[in-house]
């Protein structure tokens, strides 16, 4: 018998707010984490704005030992250790070094590169002739598994422990995978997430595709603008999300607090055919993966009541909202409400969408509609589709019962994961 799959822990290390309570005062507040980045702008790019979670050394040493932190430079298994053992310790779960091996416990924790700054620290000395001097913490933190080898130490999570990499997906895929394996009775509790590097060696490339805006240098709060007319790119960003899942009879069990309940979801990908590439979605595909969502989770697409979108602040916004309006059957007032956090923590690439799934959550279980900033100017063929009533620019209180996640990514993939509130 498949088992019922349930959130009960949260963490999170956005650009907006470091920790549930503060990222949640944020959201409400539609508060940008957005702000100017003196090496971008140093180094030339177009675009001198980013959102990178502010983690002072004290915040870093709850996390990693004086000894640890001597010479670590790794900041997205950084922001990946706050998300993840914040969510665990949130889920009134065991934390220490005496902890025995937990069996039932693992994680699977996303990232779409590791280490970056680390790495490029090594390349300096190996190419120095000081391979000597390298010493024993280059690989830990420059393997692609780092985020989830250092989560699995930390708790002691004996478990699977493994990283996905699925571009923007990495997210939205490592919660459906953590859930197929609880609810297949493999695990009792998963921990997953995604984690995504800061820096100009992560974000140069896609300053050098000119996908980034470079029109809000001066005005970093205003520059990311998902579903606005005058949006120009996507603001780059970084940090890390994570959602303890876990089978809801161990969670009735230790009579843990239950968030919301994962219903299901669908991953695929469009092949790069038809109107994908590498860079772009297949439209066919981004429907069948919505639809296929909703099929898994047992619903009617009517009975949807938001929808957190992927929603970059590119040109492809339109074309989103499009392809969820096709793919549910809804549009204008039956169309679901809609937003999006992108314009408030920008494009957190391979950590967008567990800590875009992170609101999701909050929302559903406070019941509340974060406000989209940045889009007083709605974008035409959006409001040809949705009512713009259903584009929340306030904070709106809300029972919710339903909400759907979808994040999409380079390489043309797919996630959609369906969340319900648990009553």
């Amino acid at each position: 018998m498949n088992k019922r799959v349930v959130v009960t822990g949260l963490g999170v290390a956005a650009p907006n707010g470091v920790g549930i309570p503060a990222f949640t005062e944020a959201i409400k507040t539609g508060t940008s984490g957005i702000r100017h980045d003196a090496e971008l702008a140093a180094l030339q790019f177009s675009c001198q704005i980013a959102g990178k979670p502010e983690v002072p050394e004290s915040l870093q040493l709850q996390y990693l030992d004086p000894l640890e932190l001597r010479s670590f430079n790794s900041n997205g298994i950084l922001y990946g250790l706050i998300a993840g053992m914040d969510a665990w310790k949130d889920a009134q779960l065991p934390t220490g070094p005496e902890l025995a091996a937990d069996w039932d416990s693992g994680t699977i924790f996303g990232a779409g590169s590791a280490g970056v700054d680390k790495l490029r620290e090594a390349i300096y000395k190996v190419d120095a002739l000081n391979v000597r001097r390298l010493g024993s913490t280059v690989v830990p933190q420059t393997m692609a598994s780092g985020i989830s080898a250092w989560l699995g130490g930390k708790l002691a999570l004996a478990n699977q422990v493994t990283t996905n990499s699925s571009a923007c997906t990495t997210g939205a895929e490592s919660v459906l995978m953590a859930y197929d394996r609880i609810r297949n009775g493999y695990a009792k509790r998963m921990l997953a997430g995604s984690t995504s590097d800061a820096g100009p060696y992560i974000w140069g490339g896609f300053d050098g595709l000119k996908v980034c805006t470079f029109k809000h240098n001066d005005n970093p709060a205003a520059g990311s603008r998902p579903m606005s007319a005058s949006a120009s790119g996507f603001v780059p960003g970084s940090g890390a999300g994570a959602l303890l899942l876990e089978s809801l009879e161990s969670a009735e069990e230790r009579g843990a607090t239950i968030y919301a309940e994962v219903l299901g979801g669908h991953v695929n990908s469009g092949a790069q055919r038809g109107d994908g590439s590498m860079t772009a979605p297949n439209s066919i595909a981004v429907q069948r993966c919505i639809r296929e969502a909703v099929k898994a989770a047992g619903i009617d697409a009517a009975e949807i009541d938001a929808i957190n979108g992927h929603l970059t602040a590119t040109g492809k916004d339109a074309l989103e909202v499009e392809n969820w309006s096709i793919a549910l059957d809804r549009r204008g007032q039956d169309f679901p409400y809609l937003n999006a956090l992108k314009g408030m923590i920008g494009h957190c690439l391979s950590g967008s969408g567990s800590i875009e799934l992170v609101a999701a959550v909050l929302q559903l279980h406070e019941g509340f509609l974060f406000p989209n900033i940045n889009c007083e100017d709605l974008h035409p063929e959006i409001t040809a589709i949705v009512d713009p009533e259903k584009i929340p620019r306030q904070l709106i209180y809300k029972e919710l019962n339903l909400i759907a996640k979808a994040s999409f990514g380079f390489g043309d993939v797919n996630a959609c994961v369906i969340l319900k509130k648990y009553k």
